[in-house]
């Protein structure tokens, strides 16, 4: 699936919840426990997203070309948001990150759900997963002799 028709998948799965600002928190929360389980020695602080409320760790690997990110948190709500950044991002080459438009939280409404702490913390996320595609790119581009 295109990163696009992942999104649309998204923000469908959030229609069905309506303005039930409750359950989509508690959505939110559940699909946190859907992240690949995180390597217990890569919770330290280098790997720690820089503007986030909560513990963020991220980190990610590059793979025939495409990055695999893994995360953790130390709360399930940001636990939630981190793994629908992944859900989309997930093993794409780095340029298709870098030039995401990640439209879904907008018109999921997330801003308003999550305020505006947490919004900075996703934007911090966003940032950082972008920033790894970047590295990564550089990378491949240097070892091809771009």
């Amino acid at each position: 699936m295109s990163i696009q028709e992942i999104q649309d998948e998204i923000v469908s799965e959030f229609e069905i919840l309506g303005d039930d600002r409750e359950s989509t928190i508690f959505y939110i929360m559940e699909i946190g426990n859907n992240l690949e389980a995180f390597p217990e020695e890569e919770q330290k602080e280098e790997n720690i997203i820089k503007g986030c409320q909560s513990k963020v760790w991220l980190i990610a690997d590059e793979k025939d070309g495409k990055i695999h990110f893994q995360a953790d948190s130390n709360t399930d709500i940001t636990k939630g948001l981190i793994y629908l950044l992944i859900r989309v991002l997930n093993d794409r080459k780095p340029e298709e990150i870098i030039h995401a438009d990640l439209d879904f939280i907008q018109k999921i409404g997330m801003g308003g759900i999550i305020g505006s702490q947490r919004s900075n913390g996703l934007a911090a996320m966003i940032k950082q997963m972008k920033l790894y595609a970047l590295a990564f790119q550089t990378k491949l581009n240097a070892s091809n002799g771009n």
